[in-house]
């Protein structure tokens, strides 16, 4: 198959000695950060052991897969990925500090070396993890070592939409490091973990502050600031809750993403962070049909799937330009939402979304063994069609036949939860897609009810639906659609799908992947018209409150996104599709 490289307009302007240097956690920042990415050492092997010798120059964060990195080659199961850098020469022992070193994420398994001896193993490659390595380090000439293995689909940890030998809906699988690696110094003791969470009817915030070691009672200071108003100061110790009054609360929305800025001193440590007011809930309407409301008003999302990859740096996005075009985008065609499907994204992205104003519904990232697609796909299809509800029971055709693959994901999802429960703009927990490694859904979702009860769940977007969490999801490429009202909130989940390959813009010539093809920009833009004029507004009065158009962006094979993979063409007339959007409302 005749294979094109696209690259994106960002491409020709990454900096090697300042690869997506931005503060890679906005929510907790600090001054003495050091960013870690640029040039790399690195090796493959198929033996366990140091490399005696480097194969070349990678270039961090980008997987050695990504045209990006330099390398430009496929990781194997059996084969060891090794990294290998100096550390910056201020990064040495100092009384009464210590130097922290964080991983945005490496996919999947890491294995981190500071001077030959072994900080820690760390195994999912969609988290970030960190190292105390202050105990490891030298006066000068410290060595930062990496040793990586990734098994993609051959074993049960998650990986997203990433096969080996990649065709139709499953994309070209990475390896390695593929978020920001950075260093920071902090005092003996120090804030290691902030949980902020709006009172929206009490105008109101909660603090939780946890020192590092889990050391309680110790004070801190809080300040709050936002354009004019009048600092709001504060006081609580670390393990208590802590609540805080907000004079003139405004409000956070799509509208108005009103941010507010928060510092934070604990001793010798202080972080900078931000907060929103917002809430979110399930509620009737007038008519008693359940809705979503936010911010105690009934509220139609409009969303948009987004999977995040790069033609040029796979998972990992060229810069924090690309990540807001795709964002302000979307926003700019009237869309209210992104639906970040089975990947979790760089802090940024988030951040962005934050400030910008979009909300976002955030699937857990899929793993397992290999499900049986006649029974997920067909059968699951043709049974949502029949509106007969298929059970979760049978694991074994799901994938998800490994008790240690369950606890796995079962970590991995809280961890997510607690990562991005900060963020404003998160609305929703999707907890499964379509089956995929589906286990136990009503125990996963009073799981995640229990981490964050301020969130709505979707528990299974898709089918394989087992009556629980807040919506009823359903995604829709055949068949027509008839909204009645349930208990929960209705919710199109996925939908659309429909397909424009653009010349010079595509990376496959013949072979394209999509549910409905069309030839022109036009007939694609009328296409979707009667789209949501035939399906999504007649249901709205119905009970629809939710929908997710499929998809953001192209992606390899796949040709059905309102923009090129390469981001440098939108596929439809976007004037006709933000005056669509602006029909759907309640």
């Amino acid at each position: 198959m005749n294979m094109k490289q696209l690259m994106t307009k960002w491409a020709d302007n990454i900096n090697e000695k300042n690869v997506l240097g931005e503060y890679p956690r906005p929510l907790m920042r600090r001054k003495s950060y050091v960013n870690l990415n640029g040039i790399w050492k690195y090796a493959i092997r198929e033996t366990k052991g140091f490399p005696k010798k480097m194969d070349g120059d990678i270039l961090v964060p980008f997987s050695p897969e990504a045209v990006l990195s330099g390398v430009n080659r496929q990781l194997k199961p059996e084969e060891y990925l090794w990294y290998k850098r100096r550390l910056p020469d201020e990064v040495k022992p100092e009384k009464g500090s210590r130097w922290i070193l964080h991983f945005g994420a490496v996919d999947q398994c890491a294995v981190v070396y500071i001077n030959g001896k072994k900080q820690g193993k760390h195994v999912g490659g969609y988290l970030p993890f960190s190292y105390d390595i202050t105990e490891a380090l030298k006066e000068e000439k410290n060595l930062l070592t990496v040793k990586v293995r990734d098994y993609s689909e051959t074993c049960y940890y998650s990986r997203g939409k990433q096969k080996l030998k990649n065709g139709g809906m499953f994309y070209t699988a990475q390896s390695g490091i593929w978020q920001t690696v950075w260093i920071e110094k902090v005092p003996e003791c120090y804030i290691g973990h902030l949980k902020i969470t709006p009172l929206y009817d009490q105008s109101s915030i909660m603090i939780q502050m946890e020192e590092e070691h889990g050391i309680k009672d110790i004070d801190y200071e809080v300040t709050i600031t936002a354009r004019k108003m009048w600092p709001v100061k504060a006081s609580g110790k670390t393990g208590k809750p802590c609540v805080i009054m907000i004079p003139h609360m405004r409000s956070w929305s799509p509208e108005d993403p009103f941010l507010y800025d928060l510092h934070m001193r604990m001793g010798e440590d202080s972080v900078e962070s931000y907060f929103a007011m917002r809430k979110v809930e399930v509620k009737n309407d007038k008519e008693g049909i359940p809705r979503i409301f936010l911010n105690n008003e009934p509220y139609f999302e409009k969303g948009v799937l987004d999977q995040g990859y790069w033609p040029d740096g796979l998972y990992t996005p060229p810069c924090d330009e690309a990540m807001i075009y795709d964002i302000q985008k979307m926003k700019d065609l009237g869309f209210n939402m992104i639906r970040k499907h089975i990947k979790i994204e760089p802090q940024r992205w988030y951040y962005h979304c934050d400030r910008i104003g979009m909300l976002v519904w955030q699937d857990m990232v899929n793993g397992g063994r290999d499900y049986k697609s006649w029974y997920v796909t067909y059968m699951a299809t043709a049974m949502e069609g029949m509106h007969i509800r298929a059970k979760d029971t049978r694991i074994h055709l799901m994938g998800r036949q490994d008790p240690a693959g369950q606890r796995q994901f079962e970590k991995e999802m809280k961890e997510t939860v607690r990562l991005l429960y900060n963020h404003p703009s998160i609305v929703t927990w999707v907890i499964f897609n379509e089956g995929w490694g589906q286990f136990q859904t009503k125990k996963m979702t009073d799981i995640v009810r229990a981490e964050d009860p301020y969130r709505l769940t979707d528990s299974a977007s898709g089918w394989f639906d087992q009556g629980c969490g807040d919506i009823r999801s359903i995604h829709d490429y055949f068949f027509p659609l008839h909204v009645t009202p349930e208990k929960r909130v209705t919710a199109l989940t996925e939908f659309g799908g429909y397909s424009l390959q653009i010349p010079k813009h595509s990376m496959y010539e013949k072979k394209v992947y999509g549910y409905k093809k069309f030839k022109r920009k036009r007939e694609l833009t009328a296409g979707y018209e009667k789209l949501i004029k035939k399906l999504i507004i007649p249901n709205i009065s119905r009970g629809l409150s939710a929908t997710v158009y499929t998809q953001l962006s192209d992606i390899e094979e796949e040709v059905n996104g309102i923009i090129s993979y390469d981001r440098k063409i939108v596929k439809m007339d976007e004037k006709t599709v933000k005056k669509l959007n602006e029909k759907l409302h309640f």
